[in-house]
């Protein structure tokens, strides 16, 4: 791994959100700790190499394809919000991701929480 791909591992590692990284044919090839904890009761880490399509329902499935496709059809069609959780005040999208040239590698899904911080500013504790 390159100097550059170990620093990008440590921003998504060090991320209280979880990330799950799929290739094309919808396998889980990452997970940060955050992922890990999160879908600890769906399997954890056990779920690396395993089909995301396989932890979502029908309709689910069918949302996840079509937006792959919709990756697919344009270097423009990059990010799609796909879900508003209000119990955990968060929004939840899917954003492509692309090699060098611009072509689709994979997929991820996005977590934004919309809680404000409430620890203190610079709290060194």
């Amino acid at each position: 791994m390159d100097k550059l791909n170990v620093f990008f591992k440590s921003v998504i590692e060090q991320d209280k959100c979880p990330v799950v990284i799929c290739n094309l044919e919808h396998e889980i090839i990452y997970m940060n700790p955050a992922a890990v904890q999160r879908y600890k009761r769906r399997g954890g880490a056990k779920l690396l190499g395993a089909s995301l399509l396989n932890c979502h329902k029908e309709k689910s499935q069918d949302l996840i394809k079509k937006v792959v496709e919709w990756f697919g059809e344009s270097r423009e069609h990059n990010m799609i919000y796909t879900f508003r959780n209000k119990k955990e005040n968060k929004d939840v999208y899917m954003v492509a991701l692309r090699d060098e040239n611009k072509e689709l590698i994979g997929y991820y899904e996005k977590h934004e929480y919309r809680d404000v911080e409430t620890a203190e500013l610079y709290d060194f504790q």
